[in-house]
């Protein structure tokens, strides 16, 4: 069993750790950004435009993720759109965390008391204003802890990309114990590990970020 932790496999499964936490951090960037857009249309109810941003949202959230990753990989190159596996899964993973982020930060805006909005419109703030500086940053704060376990989700869904031969770390520690069948247990413990290692730096950053916007 050793001979699973040699340094060659060490060597190889940290790269593998390094593919998912670049895949991770690109797509947590992207899905915070185009989530809130999602989430504060679903909020300001614009006609026609929100029932149609509702519907594409809640149809993307009630797929499987893996038929998301397919879509992106297989179907897309048919479409005239190439993706390598690293961008078939940030595009897929991307585009399905924020449509779980858009609701997160609906609800966040939804938990800012109307009275807020209409004190400040009465100061002479307009629509834009008012949700840019008062709003807003109230509903990230409320949502920071449901967002933080969103995301912690993604990072355990990377795992997902295996299916398209992405070298993240559960596809790398599968080639490391593919060569001894002994190796698993050792793989399946050095990758819950680092795993446990990285959801649980996120939530320390979570309350890390509480803490400052008290």
């Amino acid at each position: 069993m050793s001979g699973a932790f040699s340094l060659i496999n060490m060597h190889y499964l940290l790269g593998g750790l390094v593919v998912t936490i670049v895949v991770s951090v690109i797509s947590i960037l992207i899905s915070f950004v185009l989530g809130t857009l999602i989430g504060i249309i679903l909020f300001e109810k614009v006609p026609y435009f929100t029932k149609t941003v509702r519907f594409i949202s809640n149809t993307i959230r009630n797929l499987p993720l893996l038929l998301l990753i397919f879509f992106t990989f297989f179907a897309l190159p048919k479409l005239g759109v190439e993706l390598n596996t690293f961008a078939a899964t940030v595009v897929a993973m991307s585009v399905f965390e924020a449509s779980m982020v858009g609701e997160i930060i609906r609800g966040g805006l939804l938990s800012v008391g109307a009275d807020q909005a209409e004190g400040a419109l009465s100061t002479g703030m307009n629509k834009v204003q008012t949700l840019w500086h008062i709003l807003l940053p109230q509903a990230l704060k409320k949502s920071i802890p449901p967002l933080i376990s969103q995301f912690i989700s993604l990072v355990k869904d990377t795992s997902l990309a295996t299916a398209i031969v992405l070298p993240e770390l559960t596809f790398r520690s599968q080639v490391i114990y593919g060569q001894n069948p002994n190796y698993m247990i050792p793989m399946f413990i050095t990758i819950a590990i680092m795993y446990f290692i990285i959801n649980y730096g996120l939530s320390l950053l979570a309350k890390w970020f509480d803490k400052r916007m008290v």
